[in-house]
């Protein structure tokens, strides 16, 4: 191992998406509006539930942590995927690319969680309502966000260790768009196989499991709207549930293609698009999901638009 050590690059050369000019050019100004985008929509959510006192529930305080973590996640990647668009000489540092991938590993995880976080919510909020606040309690909300935090860091941070222990040898060029975690571990020049057990025991608890979860819950959940016999009931219940079931089916698809069978992974190509798929589209639907199927949401921006629009005209007059 001692010829190993001295193999280490001081940094890593990513590969991106493409080495035209035009269409580096090209994705930098498509990239950098999703990303604004993404932050200004992200934050315009966790600013409007925290003006809004209607808002002060524990739906919206996961979708609170919910928006930081796609900010956080976006932000992990796409501001070093921009400067690598107009730049020739696309490194990025050995500590850097440790710190990228623990961050973007960590929030990844830390979504999946939440996410099965959120269908427990969704599930009492339907299945036993008249004990919802009670189940729900501030301590009980806090102590789940915690957790989901908690345990996708702990992921990471073992994931990330063991990964940049393994000598990589000479080769120092990432066929990605960013540090990930399966493009790490192709570089090593030894054998790779404990790593990959050790992603597939990760995809279990982080992915796979929380998946089980929301699937458990959501069948309870159509279990008992299927009960409800008005269907203006039925499509109430519903509509508590459609937003954070849309969500759930973009985050968790293509995870699940990707870490869940690692010795029958998709192509680079596919890697990269999937890997800019939750980086960049994910973060940016999710503001929009909650907003354009939400009444609660819609409500909130009224009456806050209408505000907005009450004090302008006042300013105006004087």
């Amino acid at each position: 191992m001692g010829t190993y050590n001295q193999t280490w690059e001081s940094e890593f050369i990513l590969l991106g998406l493409s080495s035209d000019w035009d269409t580096q050019v090209s994705l930098f100004v498509l990239l950098l509006a999703m990303y604004l985008v993404t932050v200004l929509g992200n934050f315009l959510i966790v600013l409007l539930i925290r003006l809004d006192g209607r808002l002060h529930t524990p739906m919206y305080f996961f979708l609170t942590n919910l928006s930081l973590v796609d900010v956080s996640y976006a932000t992990s990647i796409v501001p070093q995927l921009l400067v690598h668009f107009l730049v020739e000489h696309k490194g990025i540092p050995f500590l850097s690319c440790a710190a990228q991938l623990f961050f973007s590993l960590a929030l990844g995880g830390i979504e999946f969680v939440l996410l099965a976080v959120m269908a427990y919510d969704r599930y009492v909020a339907v299945c036993d309502p008249l004990r919802y606040s009670v189940i729900m309690h501030g301590r009980l909300c806090t102590r789940l966000a915690t957790a989901s935090w908690v345990t996708g860091s702990i992921n990471s941070l073992m994931q990330t260790t063991i990964t940049f222990q393994l000598p990589m040898c000479t080769n120092k060029y990432i066929d990605h768009i960013s540090c990930e975690l399966l493009a790490v571990v192709r570089l090593a020049c030894v054998d790779t196989s404990s790593n990959e057990v050790a992603i597939i025991v990760s995809s279990i608890v982080l992915l796979m499991t929380p998946f089980f979860l929301v699937l458990l819950s959501y069948v309870q959940i159509i279990s008992t709207i299927l009960k409800i016999q008005s269907t203006q009931g039925r499509r109430k219940a519903f509509h508590t549930c459609a937003s954070h079931l849309t969500v759930v089916a973009l985050c968790y698809g293509m995870a699940i293609f990707t870490y869940a069978q690692p010795h029958s992974s998709p192509s680079v190509l596919q890697e990269k698009l999937i890997s800019l798929f939750y980086a960049i589209l994910t973060p940016m639907l999710n503001p929009m999901i909650y907003s354009l199927r939400n009444k609660e949401v819609k409500g909130a921006w009224q009456k806050l638009l209408g505000q907005f629009s009450g004090i302008t005209s006042k300013l105006a007059r004087r």
